[in-house]
């Protein structure tokens, strides 16, 4: 099975409401839902210490992704105030990327792990594998904090219906591009 397609977050690209490709959920009272994740990659380095391999991670990087056969709208409700305001949950996304990152950076700058196996492949195997849980770990938590902001956006625009409120975010959001 082919993992959803997702678009990347860049300064040039904006969303259209053909990217929303779900269908929409009539049990929610939302007129659209923006699904925003991201994809985590990294290094792995290794070093002899003795008759042990350490193995340490290096170069985590973040990639905000929208998804669009996970995303919806409501066709009525469609309107070019909605789709921004829709933006502005990939934007945030984006927005929260570096603090993040530093966060998961800094759970694992400097450690050094033993890397287990009878040969250089398992020890290989071993730290592909065991960075990757410790890492999808970290993020967990750190998708959690993105929406729970995410959350906020929503209330304190009251899903992009206070004006104001929306306008200040649009202003924030802008600085990504600048």
């Amino acid at each position: 099975m082919m993992p959803p397609r997702a678009i990347p977050w860049s300064k040039t690209i904006f969303l259209k409401w053909s990217d929303f490709e779900a269908e929409s959920n009539p049990a929610s009272f939302e007129d659209a839902l923006s699904t925003v994740k991201y994809r985590i990659t990294w290094t792995v380095n290794s070093e002899s210490m003795g008759n042990h391999i350490q193995f340490f991670i290096e170069d985590v990087n973040l990639v905000a992704e929208f998804f669009p056969e996970l995303s919806w709208v409501r066709e009525i409700y469609a309107t070019s105030n909605l789709l921004k305001h829709e933006q502005g949950h990939f934007d945030l996304a984006e927005m929260l990327r570096d603090e993040i990152t530093k966060k998961i950076t800094g759970v694992i700058h400097s450690k050094r792990y033993l890397a287990k196996g009878k040969n250089e492949e398992q020890r290989k195997q071993f730290a592909k594998e065991y960075s990757a849980l410790l890492l999808n770990n970290e993020l967990k938590k750190w998708q959690c904090y993105m929406e729970e902001k995410q959350s906020e956006y929503d209330s304190q625009t009251n899903f992009g219906q206070d004006a104001k409120a929306q306008s200040a975010y649009n202003r924030k959001f802008s600085q990504l591009r600048a």
